[in-house]
Protein backbone atom coordinates (compact mmCIF):
# COMPACT_ATOMS: atom_id res chain seq x y z
CA UNK A 1 0.00 0.00 0.00
CA UNK A 2 1.18 3.37 -0.69
CA UNK A 3 1.82 6.16 1.71
CA UNK A 4 -0.60 8.50 0.76
CA UNK A 5 0.40 11.93 1.16
CA UNK A 6 0.60 13.84 4.38
CA UNK A 7 1.20 17.47 5.38
CA UNK A 8 -0.82 20.56 3.93
CA UNK A 9 -4.54 19.91 3.23
CA UNK A 10 -5.22 19.02 -0.49
CA UNK A 11 -1.63 19.84 -1.50
CA UNK A 12 -2.54 22.97 -2.52
CA UNK A 13 0.36 25.00 -4.17
CA UNK A 14 2.40 27.79 -1.91
CA UNK A 15 3.75 31.02 -4.31
CA UNK A 16 6.50 30.27 -5.98
CA UNK A 17 8.52 30.71 -8.94
CA UNK A 18 9.14 27.02 -8.82
CA UNK A 19 9.18 25.45 -11.94
CA UNK A 20 7.58 22.24 -12.65
CA UNK A 21 10.30 19.24 -12.42
CA UNK A 22 11.74 16.87 -10.29
CA UNK A 23 14.35 18.12 -7.57
CA UNK A 24 17.12 15.63 -5.85
CA UNK A 25 17.47 17.58 -2.50
CA UNK A 26 19.99 16.49 -0.25
CA UNK A 27 19.70 17.10 3.34
CA UNK A 28 21.82 16.97 6.54
CA UNK A 29 23.67 13.99 7.55
CA UNK A 30 23.86 14.80 10.97
CA UNK A 31 24.08 18.43 11.89
CA UNK A 32 20.62 19.88 10.59
CA UNK A 33 22.69 23.53 10.08
CA UNK A 34 24.15 21.34 7.30
CA UNK A 35 21.71 22.34 4.62
CA UNK A 36 21.30 25.12 2.06
CA UNK A 37 19.47 28.06 1.54
CA UNK A 38 18.36 26.74 -1.90
CA UNK A 39 17.24 23.13 -0.55
CA UNK A 40 15.22 25.41 2.16
CA UNK A 41 13.14 27.22 -0.90
CA UNK A 42 12.94 23.81 -2.73
CA UNK A 43 11.15 21.71 0.05
CA UNK A 44 8.96 24.98 0.94
CA UNK A 45 7.72 25.11 -2.85
CA UNK A 46 6.98 21.47 -3.51
CA UNK A 47 4.24 20.18 -4.31
CA UNK A 48 5.03 16.51 -2.63
CA UNK A 49 8.24 15.51 -0.93
CA UNK A 50 8.65 12.09 -1.66
CA UNK A 51 10.80 10.57 0.98
CA UNK A 52 12.76 7.62 2.12
CA UNK A 53 11.39 7.47 5.54
CA UNK A 54 8.41 10.19 6.44
CA UNK A 55 9.06 10.27 9.93
CA UNK A 56 12.47 10.71 9.62
CA UNK A 57 12.09 14.02 7.10
CA UNK A 58 9.17 15.34 9.47
CA UNK A 59 12.00 16.12 11.88
CA UNK A 60 13.80 18.32 9.75
CA UNK A 61 10.69 19.79 8.07
CA UNK A 62 9.59 20.64 11.54
CA UNK A 63 12.98 22.15 12.37
CA UNK A 64 12.74 24.97 9.49
CA UNK A 65 8.66 24.90 10.39
CA UNK A 66 8.30 23.57 6.39
CA UNK A 67 4.59 22.40 6.22
CA UNK A 68 4.55 20.76 2.99
CA UNK A 69 3.04 17.16 2.03
CA UNK A 70 5.19 13.94 2.08
CA UNK A 71 5.21 10.60 0.39
CA UNK A 72 6.78 7.58 1.38
CA UNK A 73 9.27 6.28 -1.69
CA UNK A 74 11.86 3.71 -0.54
CA UNK A 75 13.04 0.36 -1.59
CA UNK A 76 9.48 -1.18 -0.57
CA UNK A 77 7.24 0.34 -2.53
CA UNK A 78 9.61 1.62 -5.48
CA UNK A 79 7.73 0.20 -7.78
CA UNK A 80 4.26 0.98 -7.14
CA UNK A 81 5.01 4.39 -6.27
CA UNK A 82 6.84 5.49 -9.15
CA UNK A 83 4.29 5.59 -11.20
CA UNK A 84 2.12 7.81 -9.30
CA UNK A 85 5.12 10.17 -9.16
CA UNK A 86 5.16 9.93 -12.66
CA UNK A 87 1.97 10.98 -13.51
CA UNK A 88 1.95 14.02 -10.77
CA UNK A 89 5.34 15.46 -12.62
CA UNK A 90 3.27 14.58 -16.24
CA UNK A 91 0.57 17.24 -14.95
CA UNK A 92 3.20 19.79 -14.06
CA UNK A 93 3.65 19.09 -10.38
CA UNK A 94 6.95 19.80 -8.18
CA UNK A 95 8.05 16.93 -6.74
CA UNK A 96 11.24 16.86 -4.30
CA UNK A 97 13.06 13.73 -3.59
CA UNK A 98 15.29 13.26 -0.33
CA UNK A 99 16.95 10.49 1.59
CA UNK A 100 17.23 9.91 5.41
CA UNK A 101 20.09 11.91 5.27
CA UNK A 102 22.65 13.18 2.32
CA UNK A 103 22.16 13.05 -1.29
CA UNK A 104 19.49 11.05 -3.21
CA UNK A 105 20.42 8.10 -5.05
CA UNK A 106 23.31 7.02 -3.06
CA UNK A 107 22.50 3.87 -1.61
CA UNK A 108 18.64 4.56 -2.63
CA UNK A 109 16.35 3.49 -5.36
CA UNK A 110 16.02 7.24 -6.44
CA UNK A 111 17.81 6.35 -9.85
CA UNK A 112 15.03 4.75 -11.07
CA UNK A 113 12.65 7.49 -10.56
CA UNK A 114 15.16 9.49 -12.54
CA UNK A 115 15.56 7.21 -15.17
CA UNK A 116 11.66 7.18 -15.07
CA UNK A 117 11.42 10.85 -15.31
CA UNK A 118 13.86 11.57 -17.84
CA UNK A 119 12.26 9.05 -20.38
CA UNK A 120 9.05 10.64 -19.95
CA UNK A 121 10.71 14.21 -20.99
CA UNK A 122 10.13 15.76 -17.34
CA UNK A 123 12.98 18.15 -16.10
CA UNK A 124 15.37 17.23 -13.78
CA UNK A 125 17.59 19.10 -11.17
CA UNK A 126 19.30 18.48 -8.44
CA UNK A 127 20.13 20.39 -4.92
CA UNK A 128 23.63 19.61 -4.14
CA UNK A 129 24.58 19.34 -0.72
CA UNK A 130 25.79 17.08 2.37
CA UNK A 131 26.90 13.40 1.45
CA UNK A 132 28.18 11.09 4.12
CA UNK A 133 30.45 9.63 0.65
CA UNK A 134 32.62 12.84 0.23
CA UNK A 135 32.65 13.86 4.05
CA UNK A 136 34.75 10.83 4.76
CA UNK A 137 36.59 10.99 1.70
CA UNK A 138 37.65 14.91 2.55
CA UNK A 139 38.39 13.82 6.07
CA UNK A 140 40.35 10.51 5.24
CA UNK A 141 43.82 11.97 4.25
CA UNK A 142 43.96 9.44 1.47
CA UNK A 143 43.88 10.52 -2.84
CA UNK A 144 40.38 11.66 -4.32
CA UNK A 145 41.77 12.12 -7.64
CA UNK A 146 40.17 8.93 -8.38
CA UNK A 147 37.80 6.83 -6.07
CA UNK A 148 34.73 4.10 -6.56
CA UNK A 149 31.84 4.54 -4.51
CA UNK A 150 31.49 0.59 -3.20
CA UNK A 151 28.26 0.67 -0.94
CA UNK A 152 27.83 -2.20 1.39
CA UNK A 153 29.58 -5.37 0.99
CA UNK A 154 27.70 -8.63 0.92
CA UNK A 155 26.89 -9.65 4.54
CA UNK A 156 28.20 -13.24 4.35
CA UNK A 157 31.63 -13.97 4.37
CA UNK A 158 32.28 -16.09 1.08
CA UNK A 159 30.82 -13.68 -0.43
CA UNK A 160 32.40 -10.59 0.52
CA UNK A 161 35.36 -11.89 -0.14
CA UNK A 162 34.54 -12.48 -3.29
CA UNK A 163 33.82 -8.81 -4.63
CA UNK A 164 36.83 -7.43 -2.55
CA UNK A 165 39.03 -9.63 -4.62
CA UNK A 166 37.46 -8.04 -7.48
CA UNK A 167 38.31 -4.97 -6.30
CA UNK A 168 42.14 -6.02 -5.80
CA UNK A 169 43.21 -4.55 -8.73
CA UNK A 170 41.37 -1.18 -8.98
CA UNK A 171 43.73 1.75 -8.98
CA UNK A 172 41.31 4.11 -6.85
CA UNK A 173 40.72 4.99 -3.20
CA UNK A 174 37.62 2.73 -2.10
CA UNK A 175 34.53 3.73 -0.39
CA UNK A 176 32.40 1.09 1.56
CA UNK A 177 29.87 1.22 3.89
CA UNK A 178 29.16 -1.17 6.50
CA UNK A 179 27.18 -2.14 9.35
CA UNK A 180 28.72 -1.42 12.95
CA UNK A 181 28.08 -5.11 13.42
CA UNK A 182 30.05 -6.18 11.18
CA UNK A 183 33.10 -3.53 10.99
CA UNK A 184 35.30 -5.52 12.66
CA UNK A 185 35.45 -8.68 10.45
CA UNK A 186 34.75 -6.67 7.26
CA UNK A 187 38.03 -5.05 7.83
CA UNK A 188 39.81 -8.60 8.68
CA UNK A 189 38.67 -9.55 5.28
CA UNK A 190 39.76 -5.92 3.80
CA UNK A 191 43.28 -6.71 4.99
CA UNK A 192 43.65 -10.07 4.04
CA UNK A 193 42.64 -9.83 0.70
CA UNK A 194 44.21 -5.79 -0.45
CA UNK A 195 46.85 -5.94 2.39
CA UNK A 196 47.99 -3.10 4.70
CA UNK A 197 46.42 -0.27 3.01
CA UNK A 198 46.38 3.09 4.63
CA UNK A 199 42.59 3.55 5.55
CA UNK A 200 40.09 5.22 7.83
CA UNK A 201 36.61 4.19 9.16
CA UNK A 202 34.32 7.15 10.11
CA UNK A 203 31.62 7.61 11.98
CA UNK A 204 28.73 9.99 13.43
CA UNK A 205 29.88 12.31 10.44
CA UNK A 206 28.94 15.98 11.43
CA UNK A 207 27.47 14.84 14.72
CA UNK A 208 28.58 15.49 18.17
CA UNK A 209 30.88 12.60 18.42
CA UNK A 210 32.27 12.70 15.17
CA UNK A 211 35.10 10.01 14.93
CA UNK A 212 37.40 9.34 12.11
CA UNK A 213 40.26 6.53 12.76
CA UNK A 214 43.56 6.53 10.35
CA UNK A 215 45.60 3.54 10.03
CA UNK A 216 46.29 0.25 7.98
CA UNK A 217 43.78 -1.96 7.58
CA UNK A 218 45.16 -4.45 9.32
CA UNK A 219 45.57 -1.71 12.79
CA UNK A 220 42.15 -0.97 12.07
CA UNK A 221 41.09 -4.77 11.84
CA UNK A 222 42.64 -5.22 15.50
CA UNK A 223 41.48 -2.34 16.84
CA UNK A 224 37.79 -2.57 16.28
CA UNK A 225 38.38 -6.51 16.97
CA UNK A 226 39.03 -5.53 20.50
CA UNK A 227 37.26 -2.26 20.73
CA UNK A 228 33.90 -4.20 20.15
CA UNK A 229 31.45 -2.75 17.83
CA UNK A 230 31.01 0.91 17.51
CA UNK A 231 27.74 3.06 17.41
CA UNK A 232 26.71 4.91 14.27
CA UNK A 233 26.49 4.65 10.68
CA UNK A 234 29.96 3.57 9.27
CA UNK A 235 32.20 4.73 6.04
CA UNK A 236 35.36 2.95 5.20
CA UNK A 237 37.72 4.46 2.94
CA UNK A 238 40.44 2.57 1.41
CA UNK A 239 43.27 3.86 -0.25
CA UNK A 240 44.48 2.46 -3.59
CA UNK A 241 46.75 -0.38 -4.10
CA UNK A 242 50.11 -0.05 -2.95
CA UNK A 243 53.32 -0.22 -4.75
CA UNK A 244 55.04 -3.92 -5.23
CA UNK A 245 56.65 -4.40 -2.27
CA UNK A 246 60.71 -5.39 -3.10
CA UNK A 247 61.36 -9.24 -2.34
CA UNK A 248 62.30 -10.21 1.27
CA UNK A 249 64.64 -13.15 2.61
CA UNK A 250 64.06 -15.24 5.17
CA UNK A 251 65.39 -13.00 8.28
CA UNK A 252 62.91 -9.96 6.85
CA UNK A 253 59.99 -12.69 6.57
CA UNK A 254 60.19 -13.73 10.03
CA UNK A 255 60.40 -9.99 11.15
CA UNK A 256 57.61 -9.17 9.50
CA UNK A 257 55.11 -11.76 10.68
CA UNK A 258 56.77 -11.36 14.19
CA UNK A 259 55.06 -7.87 14.04
CA UNK A 260 52.04 -9.15 12.52
CA UNK A 261 51.68 -12.03 15.16
CA UNK A 262 51.54 -9.30 17.77
CA UNK A 263 48.24 -8.51 16.59
CA UNK A 264 46.79 -11.35 14.32
CA UNK A 265 46.46 -14.95 14.70
CA UNK A 266 48.48 -17.26 12.91
CA UNK A 267 46.36 -17.73 9.91
CA UNK A 268 45.42 -13.80 9.50
CA UNK A 269 49.39 -13.04 10.21
CA UNK A 270 49.97 -15.57 7.14
CA UNK A 271 47.19 -14.13 4.59
CA UNK A 272 47.85 -10.68 5.46
CA UNK A 273 51.73 -11.05 4.43
CA UNK A 274 50.38 -13.20 1.57
CA UNK A 275 48.56 -10.04 -0.19
CA UNK A 276 51.54 -8.09 1.12
CA UNK A 277 54.04 -10.17 -1.20
CA UNK A 278 52.25 -12.68 -3.09
CA UNK A 279 54.00 -14.91 -1.37
CA UNK A 280 52.67 -19.08 -0.65
CA UNK A 281 50.40 -18.70 2.34
CA UNK A 282 50.56 -22.11 2.96
CA UNK A 283 54.68 -21.50 3.23
CA UNK A 284 54.20 -18.19 5.40
CA UNK A 285 51.95 -20.13 7.83
CA UNK A 286 54.02 -22.77 8.40
CA UNK A 287 56.70 -20.26 9.34
CA UNK A 288 54.09 -18.11 11.10
CA UNK A 289 53.06 -21.22 13.16
CA UNK A 290 56.79 -21.94 13.75
CA UNK A 291 57.36 -18.56 15.59
CA UNK A 292 54.40 -18.53 17.47
CA UNK A 293 55.37 -21.73 19.07
CA UNK A 294 58.85 -20.38 19.51
CA UNK A 295 57.89 -17.28 21.22
CA UNK A 296 55.90 -19.78 24.04
CA UNK A 297 58.33 -21.51 24.61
Amino acid sequence: MVTEPRGAPGGSKPDSDLPPGLYLVATPIGNLGDITLRALETLRAADLIACEDTRTTSVLLAHYGIDRPTTAYHEHNAERARPRLIELLRQGGRVALVSDAGTPLISDPGYKLVAAALEAGIAVTTCPGPSAVIAALSLAGLPTDRFLMVGFLPPRAAARRTTLQSLKAIEATLIVLEAPHRLAESLADMATILGPRPAAVARELTKRFEEVRRAPLDALAAHYREAGAPKGEIVVVIGPPLEAAPALDDAAIDERLGTLLASHRVGEAAAVLAAETGLPRRMLYARALKLAVKAEE
